[in-house]
C-alpha cells in the first residue's frame, strides 16, 4: 500500500521550520512550566490551543508537560474546521501527518472503527487540506510522547447533537483501550483584554467544574467563545463516558500577555481530565523511599558534584560506572546547594519524569547555574560547597491538616493556577510548627499566607529521604 502523507502547511511561519529550532523551543516551553504535584489518577483528556507558538505554545506546554511520562501510544484529536463548512465530521484517510519532526503515521484501523460506529462520521478531504487547528498539536505530541499513532477528526457541525452522537461512538470505540483525548480550542477573539478575561473566565468555570452541558449552553447563548467550542464539548463528554470525573484548568492566558498588545487579544487554555483509580487502593501509596545504600548516595553524591565540577573546571563528565538499578528508576528529586551554611540554589523535580540519577545531575546543574534567585555559581566557591539530596515520595492530598507531620512531611500547596512546594527538612531548620509551615508554603505559592484555610486550597504531602 503507497504512502498517502499530508504535510505540512504551517511549518516555517506557525512554528520553526527547522527541526532543531522546533524542537529548542518546545523544550524551553516545557521548562518554562513550573513543577506541580503529579495528577490525582489517570490522565484522559487535555484541552491545548492552537495559535502560533509565539503566541500560546507556553500555555500548550502546562498541557503536553503532563505527557512525559505517560505510556500513551494512540492518540485521538477533535479540532474545528475554519476554512471549510460540512455537516458532521471527518476523519482523515491519510497515511501520516508530516511535520519538520518527522511522520506521525495514522491509525487506519480506529479510524475504520469510529465510521463503522456513526454515520456522524465521513471523509472531507476539504476540511483537513488548510486546517492548523489539528497539526498544532503534532509537533509538541513527537516531542513528549515520541511515538504514537493519529486519529485526526475535523468537526465540521459544533451542534449539541453532533458532539453527543461524536462522543457515543467515540467512548464505544475508545473503551479499554489506552488513549489520549486532545480537543484543539482556543477562546475569546479579538476583544479588549479585560473583556475578554471576563468571557473567558465564564469557559474556565465550566471546565473546572466538568460541566459540558452548561458550556454547551453558554456556547448556544453566545454568552462565551471559542472557536473549538464543539471539540471541547465532544472531548468533555467522551471523557466523561470513558470513566473521567476530575478536570483541572491548568493555565490560562491570552495573546496580550505575549505581546503586551492588549486592545485586541485572543484567549488560550491549557485544561485536562482525570480518571481516578480504585478508591480503596489510595492508602497505598507508600509514606516512604524504600531507602538507599551508602554506595548508591555516594554514587549521587560524585555525579551531583561531578556535573558542577566539569561546568566550572572542564573535568570529564561523571561516568555512570556503578549505577544500580535502583538509581535507574523514576524518581522525583531536588538536589539543595548550601555554601557556609547559607543556601545557594535549590531546584528538583516533582514527578518522575527521569531515572533517579540522571534527574541529579540535571538538577545539580540547574541549582547550580539556573535558580533564578541566585547568581551562577563560580569556580572559587566548590570547596565550601555543601550538596543535598532529597528524594521524593509520591503525593498524597490530605483531608485534615493534623495528618500533617512536621519533620517528616514537605507540602505541596495549589489554588488557582498558583503553587508552591517546601521540603521536609524547611520546617525543620526554621523551627517552625505546623500552622507556620502551612503559611510559608502559601507563601511560596504567591496565595496570601492563610490560603490554607480556603476550602479551595489543595494540600498535599510527602516524604524524602535526605542525604
Amino acid at each position: 500500500m503507497g504512502q498517502d502523507i499530508r504535510k505540512s502547511i504551517i511549518a516555517g511561519s506557525w512554528y520553526p521550520g527547522r527541526p532543531d529550532s522546533l524542537r529548542s523551543q518546545i523544550q524551553g516551553f516545557l521548562k518554562a512550566v513550573p513543577e506541580s504535584a503529579p495528577p490525582a489518577g489517570d490522565l484522559v483528556a487535555l484541552f491545548s490551543p492552537h495559535a502560533g507558538y509565539l503566541y500560546s505554545g507556553g500555555v500548550a506546554a502546562h498541557a503536553y508537560k503532563l505527557l512525559l511520562n505517560q505510556p500513551f501510544k494512540q492518540v485521538v484529536i477533535v479540532a474545528p474546521s475554519h476554512r471549510h463548512a460540512f455537516r458532521g465530521a471527518s476523519i482523515d484517510q491519510k497515511t501520516g501527518h508530516e511535520t519538520p519532526l518527522g511522520v506521525v503515521p495514522v491509525d487506519q484501523s480506529l479510524s475504520r472503527e469510529l465510521m463503522a460506529q456513526s454515520k456522524i462520521f465521513r471523509y472531507v478531504p476539504e476540511g483537513h487540506a488548510q486546517e492548523h487547528a489539528l497539526e498544532i498539536q503534532l509537533p509538541f505530541l513527537q516531542e513528549t510522547l515520541r511515538d504514537f499513532s493519529l486519529t485526526a477528526i475535523i468537526q465540521g457541525s459544533q451542534d449539541e447533537e453532533t458532539s453527543e452522537e461524536m462522543a457515543r461512538a467515540l467512548a464505544q470505540a475508545l473503551k479499554g483501550k489506552k488513549v489520549l483525548l486532545l480537543a484543539s480550542t482556543d477562546l475569546s477573539h479579538f476583544h479588549a483584554y479585560d473583556q475578554a478575561k471576563k468571557l473567558d473566565k465564564k469557559v474556565l468555570d465550566r471546565v473546572a467544574a466538568f460541566d459540558e452541558k452548561g458550556l454547551m449552553q453558554d456556547l448556544k447563548g453566545d454568552r462565551v467563545e471559542a472557536c473549538g467550542g464543539g471539540p471541547m464539548v465532544t472531548v468533555m463528554k467522551t471523557a466523561r463516558l470513558l470513566g473521567a470525573t476530575e478536570s483541572k484548568v491548568l493555565h490560562y492566558a491570552n495573546s496580550g500577555d505575549v505581546t503586551g498588545d492588549r486592545s485586541g487579544v485572543v484567549g488560550y487554555l491549557a485544561a485536562a481530565f482525570f480518571r481516578r483509580g480504585d478508591p480503596g487502593k489510595k492508602n497505598a501509596v507508600k509514606e516512604e523511599t524504600e531507602g538507599y545504600s551508602k554506595e548508591e548516595k555516594a554514587f549521587l553524591h560524585k555525579s551531583a558534584r561531578g556535573v558542577i565540577e566539569h561546568r566550572l573546571t572542564g573535568k570529564p563528565w561523571p561516568s555512570l560506572e556503578g549505577e544500580t538499578r535502583k538509581l535507574k528508576e523514576k524518581r522525583g528529586a531536588f538536589v539543595t546547594l548550601k555554601r557556609k551554611g547559607q543556601l545557594r540554589g535549590c531546584i528538583g523535580y516533582t514527578q518522575a519524569f527521569k531515572p533517579l540519577s540522571e534527574t541529579i545531575m540535571e538538577m545539580a546543574q540547574a541549582a547550580a547555574f539556573q535558580d533564578p534567585r541566585f547568581p551562577p555559581l563560580s569556580k572559587n566557591e566548590l570547596d565550601d560547597l555543601d550538596i543535598e539530596i532529597s528524594v521524593l515520595t509520591p503525593f498524597r492530598p490530605i483531608q485534615d491538616i493534623k495528618e500533617i507531620e512536621v519533620g517528616r512531611h514537605g507540602l505541596f500547596i495549589e489554588r488557582g493556577g498558583y503553587s508552591g512546594l517546601l521540603l521536609p527538612q524547611v520546617a525543620t531548620e526554621y523551627h517552625w510548627d505546623r500552622q507556620t509551615f502551612l503559611e510559608h508554603a502559601c507563601l511560596k505559592a504567591g496565595l496570601p499566607k492563610d490560603a490554607w484555610k480556603d476550602k479551595n486550597t489543595k494540600i498535599q504531602v510527602f516524604s524524602a529521604e535526605i542525604f
